[in-house]
């Protein structure tokens, strides 16, 4: 058993170019150091992703570009981007994701292809942050995740770059402590960052939801700590998180810490994070 305490230390979060106006006045509310993930979207350009992981760094944070495989025009774009991020000193994590597009935009169609080409070892990057998904992926067949996840992962330890995993959001702590548990059975030792969603609208949670294949009954919502009959009203993950601290044990799990999608806003996020204690 984790305390909750114990489960909110060395968390990480996530933005967008577009929070770092909300970045700037929240970042000194964050401990220094907490790695921030910085997401590839289709509407924001390589610059702007260069500048939000050097703004994260000039707030004392700790930026992990996100690189989508499957957004990218070719390996002259990928190199591109490591060598933007080499120049700023933000590149010695990444996270490498397949990405949204149904087809390619270019050489890459996943993450494995990404990191199996030696660029990202090449220009330094000592840590890869790669997917995990409890509950499955909705375009993505069971096996063929699994199959993706060791090769991932021995990829990196090949290159001799250390894996880090980051799964999808979820409502159940049983699923995810269950997929854990088989993560280490299948003897991937990569510390897990679980994903939670901050404070957020619960229509907005639903949407997300949808979008990404979260399942959402109306036993989990209770659970989870929200009503579906209520969906102007507010969530947050106070329950799932002590939940998912009494379920752990390191000894079968291993290294487990949190990582929180701000679906409702950074200052959200920071405001439920400073009501709740942190571990010394």
């Amino acid at each position: 058993m984790l305390s909750t305490e114990a489960a909110l230390d060395d968390y990480s979060f996530e933005i967008t170019a577009r929070d770092l106006p909300a970045l700037a006045s929240t970042a000194d509310r964050f401990p220094a150091g907490t790695r921030v993930n910085v997401t590839y979207l289709g509407t924001e350009d390589a610059a702007d992703r260069l500048a939000a992981a050097r703004a994260v760094a000039d707030h004392g944070l700790t930026p992990v570009p996100h690189i989508s495989a499957r957004r990218l025009l070719s390996e002259a774009d990928l190199t591109s981007f490591l060598d933007g991020l080499a120049a700023q000193g933000t590149h010695r994590r990444v996270f490498a994701v397949g990405g949204d597009p149904a087809q390619p935009h270019g050489p890459y169609s996943e993450a494995a292809q990404v990191i199996a080409s030696g660029h990202l070892a090449a220009a330094g990057v000592r840590e890869v942050g790669i997917g995990g998904y409890p509950e499955g992926h909705p375009d993505i067949d069971d096996a063929a995740l699994w199959d993706a996840l060791t090769l991932k992962t021995r990829l990196i330890a090949e290159q001799g770059m250390n894996a880090a995993i980051a799964t999808q959001f979820s409502f159940d702590t049983d699923a995810v402590l269950t997929w854990i548990r088989r993560v280490r059975d299948a003897g991937v030792d990569a510390p897990i960052r679980v994903g939670v969603p901050g404070p957020a609208g619960v229509k907005r949670l639903l949407g997300f939801a949808r979008r990404c294949g979260v399942a959402s009954s109306a036993t989990l919502a209770r659970k989870y700590g929200f009503s579906l009959g209520n969906l102007l009203g507010t969530a947050g993950p106070d329950a799932f998180i002590e939940d998912l601290a009494a379920g752990i044990d390191h000894g079968v799990h291993g290294e487990v810490r949190l990582h929180f999608f701000t679906f409702g806003g950074l200052d959200a996020t920071a405001s439920w994070l400073e009501r709740r204690p942190v571990a010394a």
